[in-house]
């Protein structure tokens, strides 16, 4: 294969877990949350444009075309190819409208435009390992160490050693109850699936056609009706929603037969709520992470973000206060993913919160 790697981001998530920041006019990899970069300008870093990476392909929201471009354009990336999905029909469509983008003999590395990886050197060297895989045909997804007993992840449970730090995948496992997910931890055999992908376009189009014809059916129809207006490309949007919506771990992953997964410490995080950016930021002495102009005075534990007006915190522990400039969140820390509760009343107001950039 020996061509550069073509990385695909898929950006078409809405993030709805992290309101009143993220939402579906500027979903969280729109946002720099964990650095002055916005995520999906940290994950095209991730990637650079050099001997062994190709140009990027991006795999959005049609409504975030500019907004993409625009951040693209100020990490220096000028030659993205951008799908712009008329709608979100999960991730199994998506890599299909990319792969099908492709040369049959590209190597593609997927990775979502919205998770952490604190050590890249560390990534880069699993894409290496998993390299001479690629080229014989196996679809290989990168595992993530587990570090506690989560149960908000799937596992990946390990087989037998394909080569030095590949392993093939015995199964990949749906969400455990907390029992579970310790006894997978002490079995010490057992990843999380991260969802980042390296595949060959051809490889993946071929698992397709075999576990799940109707979508590459559907999407191939798309794709060869596609309208392209520069470095954009439109698929026929009839067509495009004729695909079953379908993960691509449910679709091809776990049916296929020739899958490998690398184990990798990378310092990951999908930060999937607000407990899990308190967690990952820079902390003071007393626990606490804000940004934005906080006041806080005998506060511990804390999670403080205002994207506009004064946040004065007097007393209080362990909460998480997200102000922007037309909504407050308050949350005991811990209880974040409660953030839904709110989603969903607001969602039966129609309220403009959840749709208009703050």
């Amino acid at each position: 294969m020996g061509t550069a790697i073509t990385p695909v981001i898929l950006s078409g998530g809405s993030g709805t877990r992290l309101w009143p920041l993220s939402r579906t006019g500027r979903p969280k990899q729109l946002l720099n949350l964990t650095a002055s970069d916005t995520m999906l300008q940290l994950t095209a870093q991730r990637a650079p444009r050099g001997e062994r990476f190709g140009a990027p392909l991006i795999v959005a929201n049609a409504a975030h075309a500019d907004v993409i471009e625009s951040q693209l354009a100020g990490s220096g990336v000028e030659d993205a190819r951008i799908i712009l999905e008329p709608a979100g029909r999960n991730t199994a469509p998506a890599i299909a409208a990319a792969a099908l983008s492709a040369e049959r003999d590209e190597v593609l590395l997927v990775m979502p435009s919205d998770h952490v990886i604190k050590d890249v050197s560390a990534f880069q060297t699993a894409i290496a390992a998993a390299l001479p895989l690629v080229e014989s045909g196996w679809l290989v997804t990168f595992g993530i160490t587990p570090d506690a007993p989560e149960t908000g992840y799937g596992y990946i449970k390990r087989g037998a050693e394909l080569a030095p730090g590949v392993a093939q995948v015995d199964q990949f496992v749906e969400k455990p109850d907390r029992a579970t997910a310790q006894a997978y931890l002490a079995e010490g055999n057992y990843s999380w699936n991260g969802g980042i992908f390296l595949f060959s376009a051809g490889a993946f189009l071929d698992a397709l056609q075999t576990h799940a014809p109707d979508i590459l059916a559907a999407v191939t129809k798309a794709m060869a009706a596609a309208e392209h207006q520069g470095r954009r490309i439109y698929p026929d949007a009839h067509d495009f929603a004729a695909s079953p919506s379908q993960a691509v771990d449910y679709a091809v992953m776990e049916k296929a037969e020739r899958v490998a997964v690398v184990p990798v410490e990378m310092g990951w995080s999908d930060v999937g709520s607000w407990d899990a950016l308190h967690a990952i930021s820079e902390q003071d002495g007393d626990g606490n992470a804000h940004c934005g102009e906080v006041l806080a005075i005998d506060t511990n534990g804390c999670l403080i973000r205002s994207e506009g007006p004064l946040v004065a915190a007097v007393g209080v522990k362990d909460l998480i206060v997200i102000a922007t400039g037309d909504a407050v969140l308050i949350l005991p820390r811990g209880s974040s993913q409660e953030v839904k509760r709110a989603v969903e009343s607001l969602q039966k107001q129609g309220h403009i919160t959840l749709d208009r950039p703050f």
